[in-house]
């Protein structure tokens, strides 16, 4: 996908690997290179930007939101963990069109009920480069997806470097997407 469009708006951007926030401005001409997940990934004159999707209007878009999963009857108290991973797809690193779960950056997923009866889940994940800028966001978004689901109450993300990432952890089905097989 790639969208040539005109800036409608004034809004918040994050630099593409680094991770900074800056604004893009009313009119400026960019290209939407990717549309995945509740964000956008967009080209600024040769900087590569993430907008998030709750500002796609100014990009002439929709806005996107992470709906609410909430299909589980109400008196079950637990996580459906198989929900957790259906959200987790909706993630994506800015700068690959796979989600996170197929990239293989996801290394555990557990959910605790806490004393109190909430519950609490915890995602261990890594990155594709132990330097990425975007960690944060990609967390963030992680975040974002998983308190969408019903009975979540809190989520930790804990990003770790080891073992490193490697190709070899995509799924096949990616491996094909990205012409790698």
């Amino acid at each position: 996908m790639f969208e040539h469009v005109t800036v409608q708006r004034d809004c918040n951007a994050i630099t593409i690997p680094y991770g900074e926030t800056v604004t893009l401005s009313k009119n400026s001409e960019v290209v939407i290179t990717q549309a995945l997940g509740s964000s956008y990934t967009i080209n600024d004159n040769g900087k590569l930007l993430r907008v998030a999707g709750k500002d796609g209007d100014a990009l002439g878009q929709e806005v996107s939101e992470v709906a609410a999963v909430s299909d589980q009857p109400s008196d079950d108290p637990k996580v459906n963990l198989a929900r957790i991973f259906e959200q987790l797809k909706n993630c994506y690193d800015p700068e690959i069109p796979v989600n996170i779960v197929e990239l293989g950056l996801i290394y555990d997923v557990k959910y605790y009920q806490l004393i109190d009866g909430s519950n609490l889940v915890h995602i261990t994940m890594t990155l594709t480069s132990a330097g990425c800028g975007m960690g944060t966001v990609i967390a963030e978004d992680v975040k974002r997806n998983c308190l969408s689901v019903v009975n979540v109450d809190d989520v930790k993300v804990t990003l770790v470097s080891d073992p490193p990432w490697s190709y070899d952890m995509i799924s096949d089905a990616a491996k094909l997407q990205l012409g790698l097989l």
